[in-house]
């Protein structure tokens, strides 16, 4: 576990949050959602997660099994968090947003396998994602 305390932010700036987030779980999914927004993402418990700008700002998205929360700023569409379906009692971190940090910070990415789901009988390792500077 690599625990940090971090501050980030939407695009727009309108949603802003503080969390206590273990680098060491950067990852991505091959989920329906998260193949289409390609976002990295870090755990943070939900008690180490506080929206310091914008609670008002942001709307909520659910589908499928309607237990994951997806959280996107309303004013420039940045998903900036989720409830994890996996675990409830964790979020999953925007890396993108996070000040100073970037997803090509990471050289290799580990890939989740969310098609079949965890809650569903599926999960592990889906495979990995290579960053390679040119």
């Amino acid at each position: 576990m690599d625990l940090r305390v971090v501050s980030g932010a939407c695009h727009c700036g309108k949603v802003a949050f503080e969390a206590a987030v273990d680098m060491a779980s950067a990852r991505r999914c091959n989920c329906s959602i998260c193949r289409m927004r390609g976002a990295v993402g870090v755990s943070a418990a939900l008690a180490d997660f506080k929206v310091t700008r914008g609670e008002e700002a942001l709307t909520l998205y659910t589908f499928n099994t309607h237990e994951a929360k997806h959280y996107f700023c309303s004013a420039c569409g940045i998903y900036t968090h989720h409830q994890r379906r996996s675990d409830p009692t964790q979020y999953c971190v925007n890396v993108a947003c996070i000040e100073a940090l970037s997803p090509f910070d990471f050289a290799v990415v580990e890939v989740l396998e969310g098609v079949r789901h965890p809650n569903d009988g599926g999960g592990g390792r889906a495979g990995v994602l290579r960053f390679e500077r040119g």
